[in-house]
């Protein structure tokens, strides 16, 4: 069975993703007609936990789930991604071994953005925008950076009522 065509994506597609806010129009244009999109069938892996890639994603449509592997050697679902989110963008900053694996649960379209694509369509061409860019990155990774902090005082707040020795 064959996959339908990828559709042509265009500056208007990436107007409304936070990774591309502030983007000029010129440069929405040559990254639309620039960068692949490719589809992703449900079940399929996009990254896997320990894989080596200077590649992040960007989510047009579908859905994934990002699952990091567990103390048994079973997945442990850590988020959902849908349009207009992305991932792996630790790897085009620090090119570090992925930290966990991305699965479709749906039929998804994703752009694939690589380091090269950031250097050559962003850096080289506008520094302006490519800042941009990095500091959209940036934000998502302090906004992830809150939560997981926020998780982790619950985590502590929880264990530290169950062990601390009953009040007298």
């Amino acid at each position: 069975m064959s996959r339908p065509p990828t559709p042509k994506l265009n500056a208007g597609h990436l107007a409304d993703i936070g990774l591309f806010g502030g983007l000029s129009q010129e440069t929405l244009e040559v990254v639309a007609s620039s960068i692949p999109a490719s589809r992703v069938e449900a079940g399929e892996m996009v990254v896997e936990e320990g894989d080596t890639s200077t590649q992040m994603f960007v989510v047009i449509a579908g859905e994934l789930e990002v699952v990091k592997r567990g103390e048994s050697g079973g997945d442990v679902r850590v988020a959902v991604l849908g349009p207009g989110d992305w991932f792996g963008e630790m790897s085009i900053i620090d090119v570090q071994p992925r930290s966990a694996s991305v699965r479709a649960v749906a039929p998804t379209l994703v752009l694939s953005v690589t380091a090269d694509h950031v250097e050559n369509l962003l850096y080289r061409r506008d520094v302006k925008d490519y800042a941009l860019f990095i500091m959209n990155i940036a934000r998502e990774l302090s906004r992830r950076l809150r939560v997981a902090d926020g998780i982790l005082a619950q985590f502590y707040a929880a264990l530290s009522h169950q062990y601390s020795p009953p009040k007298r």
